[in-house]
């Protein structure tokens, strides 16, 4: 496994499962991490998994994914506390369900605020720093939905989709610059919210080749991969971890 010695990585929505799972990740290999969410209380607890011996390698930042002033006080904050800023992981969403008839404005705004405002202020705020350096590795956590029509996550699935456009568009112009973008883009992974909505999204096991749902621990290896050197002529892509449930042509 990659050692992450000295690295330091942002990752928004890093409080509890896929997000947290990465954060994990990047410290047991010797990171440090920033991690970013609404709820002061969860910030705490989970800076508490992360760093239990107090050690300065895991800190929070509050504020909402959708608030740009937010992000730029994250970026901020991650690069006071670790002199640099290795990795960014867009990872917060949400996910309004409803048909596309019903649901409000405001969910498709706070939606397309959140998970595809909320990446690209971040990426803005990272790239003049990895610029200089010449060097960095941004990972946009998206989602098979953005491959697929989904009932009832129309705002979701088309935020999804424009984050692939804008990962590979970020890819291309920062190549030059030593600046690498990708994208995962998971399946039914095991949340918070997928166990909310568990009776919905249980029968789609029967059309998944490895026959269960994923864990955060899956994405935040495929994560991990790309954002190491391991992983060093990639960029611009969308990897899928779906146990098999949706196969790209």
């Amino acid at each position: 496994m990659t050692d992450f010695t000295g690295k330091a990585a942002l990752i928004t929505g890093g409080t509890r499962g896929i997000g947290l799972g990465i954060a994990q990740e990047i410290v047991d290999r010797g990171g440090s991490v920033c991690i970013t969410a609404r709820k002061p209380d969860e910030l705490e607890e989970a800076v508490k998994t992360l760093d239990p011996d107090g050690t300065g390698r895991a800190i929070s930042a509050r504020g909402s994914a959708d608030d740009e002033a937010h992000q730029q006080e994250a970026v901020a904050q991650t690069v006071a506390a670790f002199g640099r800023l290795d990795f960014l992981v867009n990872n917060a969403a949400v996910n309004h369900l409803g048909p596309v008839a019903e649901l409000s404005t405001d969910d498709w705004d706070r939606t397309i605020g959140v998970d595809l405002s909320g990446p690209w202020y971040l990426i803005r705020a990272v790239v003049p720093d990895m610029i200089t350096r010449g060097r960095g590795s941004i990972v946009n956590i998206t989602s098979v939905a953005g491959f697929t029509a989904p009932l009832r996550e129309g705002p979701y699935s088309a935020s999804k989709a424009a984050l692939h456009s804008l990962t590979r568009t970020v890819a291309t112009e920062l190549g030059p610059q030593g600046i690498r973008c990708n994208s995962v883009a998971p399946g039914l992974v095991w949340t918070r919210f997928m166990e909310k909505y568990e009776e919905q999204f249980r029968p789609e096991l029967e059309r998944t080749p490895l026959g269960r749902f994923g864990q955060p621990d899956d994405v935040a290896d495929v994560v991990a991969f790309l954002v190491s050197d391991e992983s060093r002529f990639i960029t611009g892509e969308v990897l899928n971890v779906s146990g098999g449930w949706y196969l790209r042509p």
